[in-house]
């Protein structure tokens, strides 16, 4: 229901037949006072947008508009106005008009407005209910059917409940974000900024500019003052993902900003005050990093006061067939197919696979799958890069990783990018596993992928 609020009779009933020939069921009140006795009676439940007139006797357009603001809030209202002074609309929009229309409007335009107005305000609605529920909901989205899973669940509700840093550790691919984004959806800051951040992925150069933001001028390129992502988190969650691969530099400055609660920009004269919540994740055994000498420990203790763990696929394989069915669910969706399961075969084939590459490895193998087939079931033979072998028969012959053809060494670029290529064929394109397993850094498989020298 629209409410036509104005003065004028013969106006009232232009725009209602605006309103009728569009389909859309009205009713009017004469001036602002009546209108807010409307909206306050049986009838105000049903209205769904107002109309309003600014120049009217007694209380004006801008004085019933603050009032009505006192008694629905989120109530979409349009003015209707011969009145089109900039002084006006600006009056009309602070008092919180959804927008503003010079009369006499065409239908087009009117209609047009009304339309934008709801739908603005349903997602705001939306936006409300997720913030109003986002606590509640935290980890109803998770798929914990294994125990291993439900017990990590646990673990993390607890630790939502408090500020308390948190340790993430599991294997690439395991879904360490998503558990992070729950934890900061069940907490108090669930309304504020998740800001994540893969450390593995940053420049080492830029390292400290990226975390703690620089000044203009500050390097080479700083052409202006920007903020890091401390910053950008404030009051909210800061996630860092593979926190170990961060420069002994970075580790220091970082430790600072955890303790103190306040960073440095690189080139500042002045501190910046930061309130955060840290939730850390790595794929790597930080406290066999910090035996090596490769981490901090007093940064190590700081991060770590709530690890927790998340097993490997491998692990929780009651968790694959309903993850496989969600993921079915939104690709299906996505590409505009018909896919909606899948057989008895091929669920026993995902559940006996060794899934290296864990959760990630799952979903691009669905994905993959969807996007192929023909059937509305996914059958084993759409996963056949996970069938083993028949059994006897021969694998074909690879091309030997250090001789070519002609039986001479390769070039060492040669083999060093075989190897590259292998380990993230094997891990799904996973850089931190291919590192893990290559006993190198992540950086280092970024630079060379992007085709980036090595420093002589």
């Amino acid at each position: 229901m629209i409410l036509i609020v104005d003065d004028d009779p013969a106006q009232r009933r232009m725009t209602g037949a605006m309103l009728t020939a569009a389909n859309r069921p009205w009713l009017d009140a004469p001036g602002g006072a009546a209108a807010l006795d409307l909206l306050s009676g049986p009838l105000g439940a049903d209205s769904r947008l107002v109309l309003l007139d600014l120049a009217m006797p007694g209380m004006d357009g801008v004085e019933t508009l603050t009032r009505l603001r006192r008694v629905r809030p989120n109530l979409p209202v349009i003015v209707l106005t011969a009145l089109g002074s900039v002084a006006n609309a600006v009056a009309a929009m602070r008092a919180g008009a959804t927008d503003f229309l010079i009369k006499p409007v065409a239908p087009e335009r009117l209609e047009t407005s009304i339309r934008n107005a709801l739908k603005l305000n349903e997602l705001a609605a939306e936006v409300r209910r997720l913030s109003a529920g986002a606590k509640a909901e935290g980890f109803s989205g998770l798929v914990a059917d294994s125990p291993a899973t439900e017990k990590a669940i646990r673990l993390a509700m607890r630790a939502a409940q408090s500020a308390i840093p948190v340790l993430i550790e599991g294997e690439s691919g395991v879904g360490k974000e998503v558990f992070a984004r729950a934890v900061h959806a069940a907490s108090d800051r669930a309304a504020r900024t998740f800001v994540a951040v893969n450390c593995g992925a940053l420049p080492e150069s830029l390292v400290e500019s990226i975390l703690f933001g620089h000044e203009k001028g500050a390097f080479t390129g700083a052409v202006a003052r920007r903020i890091g992502k401390f910053e950008e988190a404030d009051g909210g969650t800061l996630f860092l993902d593979e926190i170990g691969e961060l420069p002994p530099e970075a580790q220091v400055k970082l430790l600072r900003a955890v303790q103190e609660g306040e960073v440095d920009p690189v080139g500042g004269a002045r501190t910046v005050k930061t309130d955060i919540r840290l939730i850390s994740a790595t794929n790597r055994d930080l406290a066999a990093e910090v035996a090596a000498g490769r981490f901090r420990e007093d940064l190590y203790y700081r991060v770590s006061v709530f690890p927790l763990t998340l097993p490997p696929l491998r692990q929780r394989r009651e968790d694959i067939p309903p993850l496989a069915e969600r993921f079915i669910a939104r690709f299906s969706a996505q590409e505009s197919k018909s896919v909606v399961g899948l057989t008895d075969a091929a669920r026993a084939l995902l559940v006996s696979a060794p899934w290296p590459g864990n959760v990630r490895q799952l979903e691009n193998a669905i994905y993959r799958a969807v996007v192929l087939t023909e059937n509305r079931l996914l059958e084993p033979a759409d996963f056949s890069h996970l069938s083993p072998p028949e059994p006897g028969s021969a694998a074909p012959a690879a091309a030997h990783p250090f001789f070519d053809e002609d039986g001479h060494v390769r070039p060492l670029a040669e083999i060093e990018a075989a190897a590259l290529e292998a380990a993230l064929s094997r891990y799904d394109g996973s850089m931190s596993e291919a590192a893990r397993r290559l006993g190198i850094g992540r950086t280092t498989i970024y630079r060379k992928t992007k085709g980036e020298e090595e420093p002589a």
